[in-house]
């Protein structure tokens, strides 16, 4: 075989074909939802910020952050029409702003998904241990759960991409249909009546509106991934934007809707308690109670499915990041191998596996000699650990990223305005930039809140080094992006790039 027919084998096979192009706007918007997994914000997001704050207009929050997503969505999905690539940010600041900015983007984004992924399997692992024991009586360490969960979406993550799509499409339903019958029967039962309190502006704007802030941005991580699946999606020009916006509309019209449902379902004056006192069982403990205990146990183990959902969408974005990386020499060059029969990025996702098995035994050997703190069960390390610390640096990390993507969508769009309007290439990204910085700062003064739940808890070690472990990548990916410029032209011409010809000298295979 000649040098150049290497070369075309090569391309070939890290080049999206027709057949990999199998997402619409459903399948697309389902992957974006299932990410957010709206079970698992409502029963444990959502009652958390409520015990952490003691703020009762969370469920105004949550609209207040969708219109600033969708705000930034309009120059992100504006981009999205010229830009096609499975690095999504990375890309997309590559293109924007510079390339060294972009290599450090793709490793912050790398560094964010991987936590959000595996820091959900610290839930799922204690979910799933705590209801085996509930139901069953068996004592299973939290790890053992993960460990077949991780086998589970290794198997989805190599084959076709609408396979997942499927299994989160039915199990998004499914928790649709589940929170639905919780939101009804509160306000059917709405012990002190059905109160539009927890929507004024008074009950938001008060002293703690800066954690509840930080703790809603997280539920909507995972709506900004629409790009990732444009090189796989059947019209990525329209697939891209109309997927985040409906994504988008729907998560913050829902979590609304139900968090407001919580806070009459229990009562404004007693909803604080109630979320204080029971944690994620506060909506199990009432369907129970008022729908009936058939309906608790599905909606607990649609809890499961819901975290299941969640990983697996995870799991996809960050093959794709490795995928994009590896095929544009950022990282190495097998990280770009696809699976013939499915286009899938097996590479890329067998990597993101390894990491997560790597991480789940490093917590399950330090599991050993925790001492839990004051009043806390020791079952519930993964949670207070591995769930918080993770899934808090991950949201963080995407946080910045959007804000950074938004000065990115300005950029792009000075050097050519490819007939975009004013609103789209300029101020909608200075709007959405400037709030989400707003929100990044947040979230940075109120991390030891997320962390431990606690206000009044002194600020520890972890504190620093968490945002730490997210930020310092970035700045080593800037670093390298530079360094690629002066060491390897070709592969510094292609960053953010993708497949598209940018006019870089050939490279000439080696003897």
């Amino acid at each position: 075989m000649t040098s150049t027919d290497q070369a075309a084998n090569a391309v070939a096979a890290t080049t999206p074909s027709a057949h990999r192009r199998r997402l619409g706007v459903p399948a697309v918007t389902f992957m974006i939802i299932a990410a957010s997994a709206p079970l698992t914000v409502l029963a444990g997001g959502v009652t958390t910020t409520f015990a952490v704050t003691g703020v009762t207009g969370v469920p105004l929050s949550f609209l207040i952050l969708g219109v600033t997503l969708a705000i930034f969505a309009v120059g992100y999905a504006a981009m999205s029409r010229f830009v096609t690539n499975a690095g999504a940010f990375y890309s997309y600041v590559a293109r924007g702003i510079s390339r060294p900015a972009g290599v450090g983007v793709s490793i912050v984004a790398l560094v964010s998904y991987n936590a959000m992924q595996i820091g959900v399997y610290g839930l799922f692992g204690f979910q799933v241990s705590s209801l085996l024991n509930a139901k069953f009586g068996w004592d299973v360490p939290w790890w053992l759960p993960i460990l077949v969960c991780i086998a589970l979406i290794a198997v989805l993550g190599v084959n076709r991409v609408d396979l997942s799509a499927k299994v989160l499409g039915v199990l998004v339903a499914l928790e649709f249909v589940v929170v639905i019958v919780y939101d009804v029967a509160a306000f059917i039962v709405a012990p002190e009546g059905v109160s539009a309190e927890a929507l004024s502006p008074s009950s938001l704007f008060v002293t703690g509106i800066g954690a509840v802030f930080a703790f809603g941005i997280a539920a909507f991580m995972g709506f900004e991934s629409a790009a990732i699946y444009g090189e796989e999606s059947k019209d990525p020009k329209r697939t891209v934007a109309r997927a985040t916006y409906t994504a988008v509309g729907i998560i913050a019209l829902f979590y609304a809707l139900s968090s407001w449902a919580m806070t009459v379902g229990s009562g404004p004056s007693k909803v604080i308690a109630d979320a204080t006192k029971q944690g994620p069982d506060l909506i199990f403990t009432f369907l129970s109670t008022n729908v009936g205990v058939v309906v608790s146990d599905i909606a607990q183990l649609l809890f499961v499915t819901s975290l299941f959902a969640s990983l697996v969408s995870f799991h996809n974005a960050v093959s794709r990041y490795f995928f994009s990386l590896g095929r544009e020499g950022v990282l190495p060059g097998w990280l770009s191998r696809v699976r013939a029969s499915s286009g899938a990025p097996w590479a890329g996702s067998v990597t993101q596996t390894a990491l997560a098995v790597v991480v789940i035994a490093v917590f399950a050997i330090a599991s050993v000699g925790w001492v839990p703190p004051e009043g806390a069960p020791a079952a519930l390390f993964p949670v207070l650990t591995l769930f918080s610390w993770l899934t808090n640096s991950g949201a963080m990390g995407l946080v910045l990223l959007m804000a950074v993507v938004s000065v990115a969508v300005i950029g792009f769009f000075r050097r050519d305005r490819h007939g975009v309007g004013v609103w789209q290439r300029l101020v909608a990204p200075v709007v959405s930039g400037v709030a989400l910085l707003v929100v990044f700062v947040l979230i940075l003064v109120n991390f030891n809140v997320l962390l431990t739940s606690d206000p009044t808890a002194p600020a520890t070690a972890t504190t620093f080094i968490l945002p730490a472990v997210v930020i310092v990548p970035g700045i080593l990916g800037i670093v390298w992006g530079a360094i690629l410029k002066r060491r390897n032209p070709r592969v510094y011409a292609q960053i953010g790039h993708g497949t598209e010809e940018t006019g870089a000298p050939e490279l000439v295979p080696e003897d």
